[in-house]
């Protein structure tokens, strides 16, 4: 299993990331971190277990996330991949839209430099399509934001494969975050076509929590989850999490934790190396 991908074609990163969306005040992911101090702890913990791919949002917060990843984590070691997302606001825990508009995008993206402490964003993505907003108008943004050194690569969240299509004839699309796990495969087709074309795949929600819910259903699983982590000596959700490393080499989870201990647990996963059998009793769940 190679545990490392070339993201854009030209940035190497680890196949397991960290998803910092929990890291903000509740409920909603809405205001600053109550435990700053830890937070700070945690991200640096992260890259001493070797992440080197982090992925946020504005709406995180809002604009908060960004700042705690820029103050642990900057100035940015060599390597490190900072990823983050601008075409959603959040002005309450539960109220939270699209906006797509190309003025808001250029603004985000210039907030989200900001607060990062950087002078560009590796990858950004579109967070999700604004259905007030021609697709193509908020492509192009991006692509213009590219074009002027402001990001490197180009993403998209919450998309449809139809729309990754029609994305890349405006704009080369270095990654496609979408929700997907274990338990929940429906986009297989999309992560089959971006790994034909070389495409990074970010599985949200990769132990299938539920978005603001810091339980994940999938470390209590039962069945072929439950007997393959017991073979393992692991947990069922390491094997959740070794199943999307072994499912297709484009595949880059990014499971989020406020827990130390549960960070490291979910590090591990990467050294558990499935059988075919393994592999075989998983997939045809």
């Amino acid at each position: 299993m190679n545990t490392s991908f070339l993201l854009g074609g030209d940035l190497p990163i680890r196949r397991l990331g960290y998803g910092a969306m929990r890291l903000c005040a509740q409920p909603g992911n809405f205001g600053k971190y109550p435990d700053w101090a830890g937070g700070i702890a945690l991200l640096r913990r992260a890259v001493e277990l070797g992440v080197n791919f982090f992925d946020t949002a504005h709406p995180y917060g809002p604009g908060y996330n960004e700042e705690l990843i820029g103050e642990a984590l900057s100035p940015y070691a060599e390597g490190l991949v900072i990823t983050t997302k601008g075409g959603v606001d959040k002005t309450a825990p539960d109220r939270v839209f699209p906006d797509g508009k190309p003025e808001s995008l250029r603004r985000f993206c210039e907030l989200s430099l900001g607060r990062l402490r950087l002078e560009r964003i590796e990858l950004y993505q579109l967070h999700r399509p604004d259905p007030a907003v021609p697709f193509q108008e908020s492509v192009g943004a991006l692509a213009r934001l590219r074009e002027e050194g402001k990001i490197r690569h180009v993403g998209l969240s919450n998309v449809t494969l139809a729309q990754i299509v029609e994305a890349r004839r405006i704009v080369p699309i270095a990654s496609v975050q979408n929700r997907y796990n274990f338990a929940e495969r429906s986009e297989d087709p999309v992560v089959d076509f971006c790994s034909q074309q070389g495409i990074a795949y970010l599985p949200w929600g990769p132990l299938a929590a539920k978005p603001f819910e810091a339980q994940a259903p999938l470390t209590h699983s039962g069945g072929a989850l439950q007997q393959v982590a017991a073979r393992h000596g692991a947990t069922p959700g390491q094997v959740a999490l070794a199943w999307l490393l072994h499912r297709s080499p484009n595949l880059i989870p990014i499971p989020g934790t406020t827990s130390v201990v549960h960070l490291e647990e979910n590090m591990a996963a990467c050294a558990i190396a499935l059988s075919a059998e393994d592999q075989e009793s998983l997939s045809a769940v």
